[in-house]
């Protein structure tokens, strides 16, 4: 890897940023001289360009990787349960490999800065006044090196602003758990010194262990069931140790009750879609609740009103976005049980919306019925926040693409394209809770009611009256209790960026990703006789088919690295199964 280049970019980058924010600095110090680095609140305003590094609705110039909704390496566009109406190539199995990859270079531009702050905080002689800063520069390296290991498995570790001469950046790769346990520490060091409470979007320790827990069991379970021939011994140690670090970070958040699941008496069982499109400006709905009062989310990537930034409804709402059958057939019966075990309970495909009766409410606050009333922020917006503006609607037809349109991201007051202020939830309490349910479970092969309880404290906040998953329950049906683990985290975390890299560290892609991308049965029911338009081919059972000959090789559990990388540093080598493309 050579990163000459954009090190030097890197400079005049944060040169323009101390600029702008009208500090002294001598051009010529490159950042290192005293002039800059000899106040506290200046290690401050430099960790202050750290918080635009985070997942957000689309990728941005400083951000080319953590997109949740718009096509990148963790979109659920990536996966099995979503689809345009272009082939995605990644979905599909058949990328190649790039000549270059912003992802890349960005991710070593970023990790680069963090390691100028620490650097320069180490001669610095009060070392409390930037104790804060210090702690966000070693997240945000954590997470930037995080991103490679997704991306990339073993990659370069750096903990120095490295001169452009040194020799490491040219050396090969560090074994993918070297650059964990760096990011474990680098997460478990800032969560010691991190606030309780910060401002909201800010760090605060509760979103270090957040952090830590989703690192740890993404590589716990990735060493869990990827051997590739390794000692089983071996593998089974790394994994139980980083699950129990996952158990005990998720933990860490629980037990002091900072947090909780959104949940609002008037919204009731729409508590959950209207969490996603909080804003602070004028009423945006039925409670008239704004940021504020969002308990859950504990790190956000925050958006003031009257900032432009995503089209994010006309992006996501209705039948822009192609939700599969597959993710319809993912949601319970309100029995608790899945549709092919709930009996009568699921009453089927005959109409356009008999398959939503009776079922998680999350279903219905993610996707659109055929003949629903709803509303958008082009012309059919909300005025009273009541019934009334069920006269001022637009009414859904799901006749196209995959007749399962989309509802979630998706405002409804009146607002300019662009304009819609949400945060974006980096991480909110709802997946700490999984996180710790999925962790016991992996290390115990069991879990206990108690701890199943954080599992169906997610599940209730919109299903009130749905039966709790228990062992007693699981046992009488015949459930698996992976597989439920598994699904409630697909469900609750639907379009946020996270399925794709749960398939690829549960190795369970081999089998999900091939398979057909389809749409809404459509013969022998309501849909053959009133969808006179759909053209689509059908498989065996009826269905629509978007997209079929998918495939998955187990060199797609990385992606290849960039051409211009290798050539500037053959040391690197190319990923496994990539080189002879």
């Amino acid at each position: 890897m050579n990163k000459k280049h954009y090190i030097r970019t890197a400079c005049l980058s944060v040169l323009s940023l101390f600029a702008v924010s009208c500090l002294d600095l001598d051009p010529k110090a490159q950042l290192g001289d005293n002039l800059v680095w000899n106040k506290a609140d200046n290690f401050q305003l430099f960790a202050n360009q750290f918080y635009s590094w985070t997942r957000d609705f689309q990728l941005s110039t400083t951000n080319t990787y953590g997109n949740g909704v718009s096509d990148g390496p963790h979109s659920d566009y990536r996966s099995d349960l979503i689809a345009t109406s272009s082939i995605n190539t990644y979905s599909q199995g058949t990328n190649v490999i790039p000549a270059e990859d912003d992802n890349y270079t960005t991710l070593y531009k970023q990790i680069y800065y963090t390691n100028l702050l620490l650097n320069r905080a180490e001669s610095f002689e009060d070392k409390a006044a930037i104790a804060v800063p210090v702690a966000e520069a070693k997240f945000f390296r954590a997470y930037c090196h995080f991103e490679l290991v997704q991306i990339w498995g073993n990659v370069i570790l750096l903990t120095q602003p490295l001169d452009l001469t040194s020799g490491e950046l040219y050396a090969a790769r560090n074994d993918r758990g070297e650059v964990i346990d760096q990011i474990v520490t680098d997460l478990q060091e800032a969560a010691e010194a991190l606030p309780e409470t910060a401002e909201a979007g800010r760090l605060t320790k509760y979103a270090a262990y957040a952090m830590l827990s989703r690192v740890a069991l993404y590589e716990g379970t990735w060493q869990k069931f990827h051997t590739n021939g390794a000692d089983t011994e071996t593998n089974t140690e790394r994994s139980t140790e980083l699950l129990t670090i996952a158990k005990n970070a998720a933990y860490n958040v629980i037990k002091d009750n900072k947090y909780k699941l959104f949940y609002n008496e008037t919204l009731g069982n729409q508590s959950y879609r209207y969490m996603f499109i909080l804003e602070d400006a004028a009423q945006c709905n039925p409670a008239n609740l704004h940021k504020t009062d969002n308990t859950e989310y504990i790190l956000s990537h925050r958006h003031r009103d009257g900032d432009k930034g995503t089209n994010i409804t006309h992006g996501m709402l209705a039948n822009v976005c192609y939700v599969t059958r597959k993710m319809a057939n993912m949601y319970l019966c309100s029995n608790g049980l899945p549709i092919d075990k709930a009996g009568d309970t699921f009453k089927g495909y005959p109409g356009a919306t008999t398959e939503f009766q009776n079922r998680d409410n999350r279903m219905t606050n993610t996707l659109l019925q055929h003949g629903q009333k709803y509303w958008n922020n082009d012309g059919k917006w909300r005025t009273t926040w009541n019934d009334e503006d069920l006269n001022n609607a637009l009414e859904a037809n799901v006749r196209s693409n995959s007749g399962y349109q989309n509802y979630k991201w998706c405002v409804e007051r009146q607002v300019a394209d662009y304009y819609e202020s949400m945060d974006y939830p980096v991480i909110r309490y709802a997946e700490v809770l999984l996180n710790y349910v999925e962790a016991v479970y992996e290390l115990q092969g069991n879990i206990s009611d108690d701890d199943l309880q954080y599992l169906n404290d997610v599940r209730t906040r919109v299903n009130p009256d749905m039966p709790e998953l228990t062992n007693e329950f699981a046992s009488k049906y015949g459930l698996s209790m992976r597989e439920e683990i598994r699904r409630e985290r697909t469900v609750e975390l639907f379009l946020e960026g996270f399925r794709i890299d749960d398939l690829k560290r549960w190795a369970t892609a081999p089998e999900e990703m091939p398979q057909d991308q389809l749409g809404v049965k459509v013969k022998g029911t309501w849909f053959e006789t009133n969808w006179s338009a759909q053209s689509r081919q059908l498989n065996s059972d009826g269905c629509i088919i978007l997209y079929d000959g998918r495939i998955w090789d187990d060199k797609l559990y990385l992606y290849p690295l960039p051409s211009d990388q290798l050539q500037l540093n053959p040391q690197l080598g190319q990923n496994p199964g990539w080189s002879n493309n």
